[in-house]
């Protein structure tokens, strides 16, 4: 066992069961019923979602991220590689700051919109060592819509006529290739994921809103109906207005 144990490294694993499709998750969530449901004249229904989001957003604080990472050349992948038996570790990170989420960032609106019933939702993808989620320099995307959902033995149906326009920042929802590929957690200790947040501006109040984001890349294969996690996350998204 022991000399087994000396051929591992700490910093990657040996094998890897690694998903074709990752998976994708939002902030902030209250719980795991992925509801997003507050009123906006009751500032008590939805106070709590701007700390969660402070909480979430801190270690991308532009003075962190100066600290830690580095300022990288955009549209191209970080590589990192080892030099023979010589282990390029700890490898280093890109800055991702904060204000590059412009108006769902905290920053000039502490509120994050949640107040005016224009809220803001921060995706990210789920990390996967190794992962090159775009070929011939085509970065992927984020883009949102309606969910569609059974109402019937034989019926679906989408609120495409509720969900509104919405805004992405960075623009078109984008994870920059610099941020890739992630190398693990302790070879690459200051890591920071690439981020998308999503603000709905006029979005039908006093209705149910089901909602499901997905990736976009063309080596990322869409996910499976099995797995509602895989390359997308679906959400309901209710303001209240009496």
């Amino acid at each position: 066992m022991y000399v087994m144990l000396q051929t591992l490294d700490e910093h990657k694993p040996t094998w890897q069961d690694r998903l074709s499709t990752p998976g994708m998750v939002i902030r902030p969530k209250s719980d795991e019923t992925y509801e997003i449901i507050y009123n906006v004249d009751k500032t008590e229904t939805w106070d709590m979602y701007a700390p969660a989001l402070d909480k979430f957003l801190a270690p991308y604080n532009n003075s962190f991220q100066a600290e830690k990472n580095n300022e990288c050349t955009p549209d191209q992948y970080f590589l990192q590689e080892d030099s023979g038996d010589v282990k390029n570790n700890p490898k280093r990170s890109c800055q991702f700051n904060r204000t590059i989420l412009e108006e769902c960032s905290g920053i000039n609106d502490r509120h994050y919109g949640y107040q005016e019933s224009k809220p803001c939702i921060i995706i990210k993808l789920n990390r996967v060592i190794g992962m090159l989620p775009g070929i011939n320099g085509q970065a992927p995307f984020v883009t949102c819509g309606p969910k569609k959902y059974k109402v019937g033995k034989d019926q679906w149906k989408e609120d495409s006529d509720k969900i509104g326009e919405m805004v992405y920042f960075p623009p078109n929802g984008t994870f920059n290739l610099m941020y890739y590929p992630y190398y693990g957690k302790k070879a690459q200790v200051n890591y920071s994921q690439p981020l998308v947040a999503v603000k709905f501006l006029n979005i039908t109040t006093n209705e149910d809103v089901n909602i499901e984001c997905r990736i976009n890349a063309n080596n990322i294969p869409v996910g499976s109906e099995r797995d509602k996690f895989a390359g997308r996350v679906s959400f309901k998204l209710r303001i209240n207005t009496n």
